[in-house]
């Protein structure tokens, strides 16, 4: 029995080794790119000098995670990252399902292509550009937004300079740009679903919203459990760009989050093992989060990711 198995196997090998042989390149670069340095996270647990390398710095066990523990800055950017992560998720979330559902409904083709495309764009603008058109349109005393807000007699507003206002700018621009890409999965998702589902309720006299309600979100429901799952993974990640480009000294109290924590006290004061030691609380608190979010979904009978 073993040596047929076996000699079924050097079959399909035989067959299928242009696959296995294509194969070898991407596993090459994740191991080169992904895996091999992720040995340097023992940075977090040394005295690292960049002159001795990282195997020769001396080890300081959990003194970077106490030192980083004990700061009040760290509890800061920690407090910033969660509540930005969550605003995104809470508000930036259902918003691509509610405009995917729109675009669904909407009967008129060249419309719908049209609107889809516009949506889809921003996600192509880096966060440099869109902080440059957030600056043009939000300036104080030349933007067009204030401008039309000073005809209206409301006055000039500082959406970038006042820390509430700036947390809900943040926001806003996020789910601007993000949107169509959201959008495009959903729409995909919606695709999928029968025909005939629509055309049965249509018959038993269902409404658009009954539709809606009971085929077209319970079909893409899978779709939304792997995107949540994903975006719950990430609640305690930060991007650097986004926060860096549209951040300034007036707002750094809601601001400043993990990422840029990193890049000001590890890149350029040169504290490679304390912010190593963040950044590897964050990964960890991550990974917590992605784990339980995948074992819950599959508690409610979901497939989950993985």
């Amino acid at each position: 029995m073993a040596n047929l198995s076996l000699k079924s196997g050097r079959i399909y090998f035989q067959r299928h080794w242009m696959l296995y042989a294509m194969l070898l390149l991407p596993m090459a670069f994740f191991i080169l790119f992904r895996y091999v340095p992720m040995t340097n996270i023992v940075i977090a647990f040394k005295d690292y000098n960049m002159f001795k390398g990282v195997w020769a710095s001396e080890w300081t066990g959990l003194k970077w995670f106490n030192e980083a523990f004990s700061s009040p800055d760290f509890y800061n950017v920690l407090r910033n990252t969660i509540v930005l992560n969550v605003l995104d998720l809470v508000v930036g979330f259902p918003a691509p399902i509610i405009l995917a559902i729109l675009l669904n409904e909407l009967k008129f083709n060249i419309f719908k292509r049209f609107t889809q495309t516009v949506v889809y764009m921003p996600h192509f603008l880096s966060w440099i550009i869109i902080a440059g058109i957030a600056m043009k349109l939000l300036a104080p005393g030349a933007g067009i937004v204030n401008l039309l807000l000073i005809k209206l007699g409301i006055g000039p507003v500082n959406f970038l300079m006042e820390p509430g206002l700036w947390v809900g700018t943040y926001v806003s621009f996020g789910i601007w740009k993000e949107v169509g890409w959201g959008t495009i999965i959903y729409l995909a998702a919606i695709t999928g679903i029968s025909p005939e589902l629509y055309e049965a309720a249509e018959v038993d006299g269902a409404g658009r919203f009954r539709q809606i309600w009971h085929i077209t979100l319970p079909g893409i429901r899978s779709t939304i459990i792997v995107l949540l799952i994903m975006n719950l993974g990430r609640i305690l990640g930060s991007e650097f760009d986004r926060p860096y480009t549209m951040a300034n000294s007036l707002v750094m109290s809601v601001a400043d989050v993990i990422s840029t924590m990193v890049y000001r006290v590890g890149i350029r004061s040169f504290q490679f093992s304390y912010t190593a030691a963040i950044g590897l609380f964050q990964s960890v608190i991550c990974v917590i989060f992605l784990v339980a979010a995948n074992a819950m979904a599959k508690k409610f009978g979901e497939r989950g990711i993985w």
